[in-house]
C-alpha cells in the first residue's frame, strides 16, 4: 500500500515539475525569472503544498490504516491541482531540459527508495516529500547542472565562432531594438535574396544560444550575408551576442520602455542596446531610426546612417499612400529618390522599418530593380501587423510582444480602415512601475475604436481607466477570460458591414 502511495506521489510530481520547467522556460532559463513566476503566481501553489504537509503529518498519528487515506488524498490532490490550459507555446524537451528532467528524477527515486529505510511511521511524509518539494525542484536541478550546461554552452559558442571565423567574406549584420528588430531583420533578409545568398536567425532566436543553434545548423559555405536578431532583457545582453557574431553593419530599429522589469530604466535599455553601436564602431556603418527621439538624441560618434520617415533623416519614405491591398510610397536615400515603389504591408510603422532595410540593402549593391521586386514580396513578421480577411472580417494580427510605441502604432494603423474597428488586448507587461500607467495611457489612445475588449480581469483595470477618462462608452468595453472567447464574441456582434479586428498582444503561457 506504501507502494501505491509512492507511485501516486511521483504523478502528482511529474504534473508539477512538467508545468514548472515550461515556465523557467518561458523565462529563458533564469532562477530570477522562475523565482519572479513563483512569487506572483504563489497563491496557486503554496495552498496545495501546505494541504499535502498537513495531511502527511496528521495522517502520521493515525498509522497503518492512514495508508489508505493517503493514497485516496493523494488521488484527490491529483484533482485539486489545476491543470494548465492548452499551452501558446508548448514546452520543447530540448536537451536542457532532458537534461534537468534526469537531475530531476534521480532526485525523485532517491526519495522515493527512502522509504524503505525510515520507520514505517514516516513513511507517508517520506512518500510525499517528492510533491513537496516539486515547485524548487527546477531551480535545484539548474543549479545542480549548472556546471554541465556552462561546458556545454562553451563549447556550443565556440564551435559558432569558429564557423563564423572560416567564413571571412561573410557580411555579418545584427539588428537590434526595443522594438521592429524581428520586422526589420524580415524585411533586409527578403530585400537582400535579390542579389545575395542569405542566412538569418529564425523567428524570435535572439539570444546567444538561438544565434548559436542558428550557426552550427545552417550557416554554409555558400551564404554572403548573415543577419542575427539580438534581443536583451539585461545590461550586457547585447554584448554577448556582438562577441559571438561580430557584427560589421548595425542597425538600431528604436528605444523605449520595454522589459522595463528586468532593465530597471531607460538609461539601461539605451546603454544596453548602444552595445551595438560599440560592437560595429570601426568596422562598418550603424543604421540608426532617427525618428525615434532617443536614437537621435544619443547618436553615437562613429560612422552612422539615419532612417525613417522625416525628411531630416539620409533615407526616408514620404508620399505614403495605404490601401487593403498594401502600401505605396516613394523613397529617398542618398540624394536620390526613387518612386512608385510598392509592398503588401500596411502601416506607417512598418514602412519607418522597411526604410531602414532599404537603406542597408542600397548600401551593400542592391539595384532599383532589384529593391522593387523585394519590395512587392515583403510579408509581415509572423504576428506583427499581419493581415488576415475572412469575409467581411478583418484581422490584424499584432500579437507578439506589445510596447507602448508599438501599440499605438497599431491603433493608429487600425484608425485607417473605415469600417467597425474592435481592439482585443491584454495590455502590456513587463513595464516595471510603469506598467500600470501605460496601460492607462493604451486605453486613453485607444478611444476612437468602436468596442474594446479586454483579456483578463487584473490587467483589465488600468486599459478600462484610460479608456472610460477618455469618455469611452463603458456599455462597449468587455473583460473575456482569453482572447478564443474575445474573438469568438467579437465576430458574433449583431453589426452590419465590415468590421476590422486588432489583437494586439497576446501574452505568454508564464503570465
Amino acid at each position: 500500500m506504501v507502494w501505491i502511495l509512492v507511485a501516486l506521489s511521483v504523478l502528482a510530481t511529474v504534473s508539477i515539475v512538467v508545468t514548472h520547467m515550461h515556465m523557467f522556460q518561458l523565462g529563458s532559463y533564469r532562477a530570477r525569472e522562475q523565482f519572479t513566476w513563483l512569487t506572483a503566481h504563489r497563491g496557486a501553489w503554496i495552498p496545495q503544498i501546505l494541504v499535502i504537509v498537513i495531511a502527511g503529518l496528521s495522517l502520521l498519528a493515525a498509522w497503518p490504516s492512514a495508508i489508505l487515506a493517503g493514497i485516496i488524498f493523494l488521488i484527490l490532490a491529483g484533482v485539486f491541482f489545476p491543470r494548465p490550459n492548452k499551452a501558446k507555446k508548448p514546452l520543447v524537451f530540448t536537451s536542457r531540459v532532458n537534461r534537468m528532467m534526469v537531475t530531476i528524477g534521480v532526485g525523485v527515486v532517491a526519495t522515493c527508495l527512502a522509504v524503505a529505510l525510515v520507520p514505517p511511521r514516516w513513511s507517508i511524509l517520506v512518500a510525499c516529500l517528492p510533491v513537496i518539494i516539486s515547485p524548487l525542484a527546477v531551480i535545484l536541478a539548474n543549479v545542480i547542472n549548472s556546471p554541465i550546461e556552462a561546458a556545454v554552452r562553451h563549447r556550443y559558442l565556440r564551435e559558432a565562432k569558429n564557423l563564423l571565423a572560416s567564413h571571412p567574406n561573410l557580411i555579418t549584420i545584427g539588428v537590434t531594438g526595443s522594438y521592429g528588430k524581428t520586422s526589420v531583420k524580415y524585411y533586409l533578409a527578403t530585400l537582400l535574396r535579390n542579389r545575395f545568398n542569405v542566412l538569418m536567425t529564425p523567428e524570435s532566436y535572439n539570444t546567444p544560444m538561438g544565434i548559436t543553434k542558428t550557426i552550427r545548423g545552417e550557416l554554409r559555405a555558400t551564404h554572403e550575408v548573415f543577419i542575427a536578431e539580438m534581443g536583451a532583457r539585461h545590461r550586457g545582453d547585447i554584448r554577448e551576442d556582438c562577441d559571438l557574431v561580430n557584427p560589421t553593419i548595425g542597425i538600431i530599429t528604436a528605444i523605449g520602455e520595454q522589459h522595463l522589469e528586468t532593465f530597471g530604466s531607460l538609461d539601461t535599455i539605451i546603454a544596453t542596446k548602444m552595445e551595438l553601436a560599440e560592437a560595429v564602431r570601426g568596422k562598418g556603418t550603424l543604421y540608426l531610426n532617427g525618428d525615434n527621439p532617443h536614437l537621435a538624441g544619443n547618436q553615437p560618434d562613429q560612422d552612422r546612417w539615419l532612417y525613417g520617415l522625416e525628411p531630416s533623416n539620409g533615407t526616408f519614405a514620404h508620399d505614403i499612400t495605404v490601401s487593403l491591398g498594401g502600401t505605396s510610397f516613394s523613397l529617398t536615400h542618398r540624394g536620390q529618390t526613387i518612386n512608385n515603389l510598392t509592398t503588401p504591408l500596411i502601416g506607417s510603422h512598418s514602412i519607418q522599418n522597411l526604410a531602414g532595410a532599404a537603406a542597408v540593402g542600397l548600401d551593400l549593391g542592391l539595384t532599383d530593380i532589384e529593391l522593387r521586386a523585394g519590395m512587392k514580396k515583403l510579408e509581415p513578421a509572423p504576428h506583427r501587423l499581419a493581415l488576415t480577411r475572412q469575409g467581411p472580417v478583418t484581422i490584424i494580427d499584432d500579437a507578439y510582444n506589445s510596447n507602448p510605441a508599438g501599440a499605438k502604432a497599431a491603433l493608429d494603423t487600425l484608425a485607417m480602415f473605415d469600417a467597425t474597428k474592435i481592439l482585443i488586448t491584454p495590455g502590456m507587461v513587463e513595464l516595471g512601475e510603469r506598467q500600470e500607467a501605460l496601460n492607462e495611457e493604451f486605453g486613453a489612445q485607444a478611444v476612437n475604436c468602436d468596442f474594446v475588449y479586454l483579456v483578463g480581469a487584473k490587467q483589465a483595470e488600468p486599459i478600462s481607466r484610460g479608456l472610460l477618462g477618455a469618455g469611452f462608452d463603458p456599455a462597449k468595453i468587455t473583460v473575456v477570460d482569453d482572447v478564443r472567447e474575445a474573438l469568438a464574441q467579437a465576430q458574433a456582434l449583431p453589426i452590419d458591414g465590415d468590421r476590422v479586428i486588432l489583437l494586439e498582444n497576446d501574452l505568454p503561457d508564464n503570465y
